[in-house]
C-alpha cells in the first residue's frame, strides 16, 4: 500500500464527538486524581479535529497518531503525555505546559505556542508504523516531513532542554523564546525568527540556519559547529564565550567595524553636534547602527536624536552623555556606564543592558512641541529590554514603557517608576528599597517585592 493511501484512508481514525471526547477526558481526570472509576485517556488514532480540549489536565494521556489539527488545547496541562506522530497542524497549544511530552514524529505546521512550556519536550523525528493481516508494516505520517513545526507561532515559550534535532522548523516564529541547552542538531532552522531568543548552551551543531534571524539573541556557550548561517542576520546578536572556530561567518549579515565607516568617530560625532545646534539645517545626523563601537570613550557628547540602533556598545563610556530621543533599538549595552545619562524619549526596546550602569540616568517621557500637536509625550520605550543586574540607583523612570523588561536583580534603589508600564516585567531579586512605584501598571509583573 503506498504511503498516500493512508492518509487518504479515513477509517483508520475514529472519529468521536465533542460529547464522546468530555467523558473520556473528565475519567482521565478522575484516574490522574487517584479516585476510583477514573480511566486513563487512550486516544490513539482518534480524529479530534477541530475539538476542544482547553484547560483539561491531559498529563500522561496518550494521544499516539491522533488527529488534532485545529483542535483548541489552550491552557492544558500536557505533563508526559505522549503525543508520537500527531497531526497538531493549525492547533491552539498556548500556554499548554507539555513538561517532558513525546512530539516526535509529530505535525506542528502552523500551531500556535505561544507562552507554551515545553520544557525537556522531545520533538525529534519519528515514524508511525501500521501493521496489516497480511503481516505489512507501513509507515503512517500526515505530510512527507515528520517532525514538522513549520510555520508554527512559538512566541515567548520556553523550549529549555527540548530535542529538537533533525526536525523541519522552517520559517517559524520563535520570538523571545527560551532555548536554553536546547537541541537544535541538523534541524532545518532556515529562515526561523529567533529575535530576542536566550539560547544559553543551545546546540546547533549542522543546523541550517540560512537566513535565520537572531535581533537581540544572546548566545552564550552556544555550540554552532558546522552550522549553515548562510544569510542569517545576526546584527543585534550578543555574544558570550561562543567557539566561531568551526563555523563560517562569511555570508552571514554581521555588524560594521569603525574602519568600514567613510569618516572617524570624532567627525561623525561633531557633524551631529552641528546637526543638533541648527535643528537639522547644518551637519549630519549621526548614524551609528550597525557599527562595533565596544569600549568607546563616548563620555558627556551629544548624540541626541542619533541612530544607535543594533549598535554594539559593550563597555562603552557613555556617561553625563545626551542621548536624547536616540534609537538604540536593540543595542549590545553590556557592562556600559550610562550613568546619568540623559535618555528621555529614547528608543530602546529590546536592547541588551546587563549589569550596565543607570546610576541618576534619566528615562522618563519628553514633550514635544510641534506646529501639530503643541504638547505631545514620547515615552522612553525599554519594552522587552534586557536589564539584568543593571545598576539604576535614583534612575528616573517616570511614564516609560517597560512591559516585558527583565529587571531580574537589577539595583532600583530610590528610582522612580511612577507612571511607568510594567506590563509582564520581570523584577525578581530586584532591590525596590525606595522605588517609586506610584501609578505604575504592574499587571503580570513579577517579584515586586520591597523586603
Amino acid at each position: 500500500m503506498a504511503r498516500n493511501d493512508f492518509r487518504d484512508n479515513e477509517e483508520l481514525w475514529k472519529k468521536i464527538s465533542q460529547k464522546e471526547l468530555d467523558v473520556i477526558l473528565d475519567k482521565h481526570e478522575v484516574y490522574l486524581s487517584g479516585k476510583q472509576g477514573g480511566l486513563r485517556a487512550n486516544l490513539t488514532l482518534h480524529d479530534l479535529s477541530y475539538l476542544d480540549l482547553s484547560g483539561r489536565n491531559l498529563s500522561e494521556a496518550n494521544f499516539t497518531g491522533a488527529k488534532l489539527a485545529n483542535a483548541v488545547l489552550t491552557g492544558s496541562k500536557l505533563e508526559a503525555a505522549n503525543l508520537f506522530a500527531a497531526d497538531l497542524r493549525n492547533a491552539d497549544l498556548s500556554r499548554v505546559d507539555a513538561f517532558r511530552a513525546d512530539f516526535r514524529g509529530s505535525c506542528l505546521r502552523g500551531t500556535n505556542l505561544t507562552r507554551a512550556r515545553l520544557i525537556e519536550v522531545d520533538l525529534r523525528e519519528g515514524v508511525l508504523m501500521k501493521s496489516f493481516k497480511r503481516g505489512e508494516l507501513v509507515p503512517m505520517s500526515y505530510e512527507e516531513v515528520s517532525a514538522s513545526l513549520e510555520k508554527a507561532v512559538v512566541h515567548s515559550a520556553d523550549l529549555s532542554r527540548a530535542k529538537i534535532s533533525d526536525a523541519f522548523v522552517v520559517q517559524t516564529d520563535l520570538t523571545d523564546c527560551v532555548l536554553r541547552g536546547t537541541k537544535f542538531n541538523r534541524a532545518d532552522l532556515s529562515l526561523a525568527n529567533f529575535t530576542g531568543c536566550d539560547l544559553e548552551g543551545a546546540d546547533f551543531t549542522e543546523a541550517k540556519l540560512k537566513g535565520a534571524i537572531f535581533h537581540g539573541a544572546i548566545f552564550t556557550r552556544t555550540i554552532l559547529d558546522h552550522a549553515d548561517l548562510t544569510g542569517a542576520d545576526l546584527i543585534g546578536a550578543v555574544f558570550d564565550s561562543v567557539d566561531f572556530s568551526k563555523v563560517d561567518l562569511a555570508d552571514a549579515k554581521m555588524v560594521r567595524s569603525l574602519a568600514r565607516l567613510d569618516r572617524t568617530l570624532r567627525q561623525i560625532v561633531g557633524e551631529h553636534a552641528r546637526w543638533v545646534a541648527s535643528n537639522g539645517k547644518q551637519g549630519t545626523r549621526a548614524d551609528l547602527s550597525k557599527v562595533d563601537l565596544s569600549g568607546q570613550d563616548l563620555s558627556g557628547v551629544n548624540l541626541a536624536a542619533a541612530d544607535l540602533s543594533f549598535a554594539v556598545l559593550y563597555k562603552a563610556n557613555l556617561a553625563r552623555a545626551e542621548l536624547l530621543m536616540a534609537d538604540l533599538t536593540c543595542a549590545d549595552l553590556r557592562d556600559a556606564d550610562l550613568s546619568r545619562t540623559d535618555l528621555r524619549g529614547a528608543k530602546l526596546s529590546r536592547a541588551v543592558m546587563i549589569n550596565t550602569s543607570l546610576v541618576g540616568a534619566r528615562l522618563s517621557e519628553v514633550t514635544i512641541s510641534t506646529l501639530a500637536d503643541a504638547g505631545a509625550i514620547w515615552r522612553t520605550n525599554l519594552e522587552n529590554a534586557r536589564m539584568i543586574r543593571a545598576q539604576a540607583g535614583g534612575a528616573v523612570f517616570t511614564n516609560a514603557d517597560l512591559e516585558a523588561a527583565d529587571l531580574t536583580g537589577a539595583d532600583l534603589r530610590d528610582a522612580s517608576l511612577a507612571g511607568a508600564i510594567l506590563v509582564d516585567a520581570d523584577f525578581t531579586g530586584a532591590d525596590l528599597r525606595g522605588t517609586n512605584l506610584d501609578r505604575a501598571d504592574t499587571r503580570g509583573a513579577k517579584g515586586i517585592r520591597f523586603d
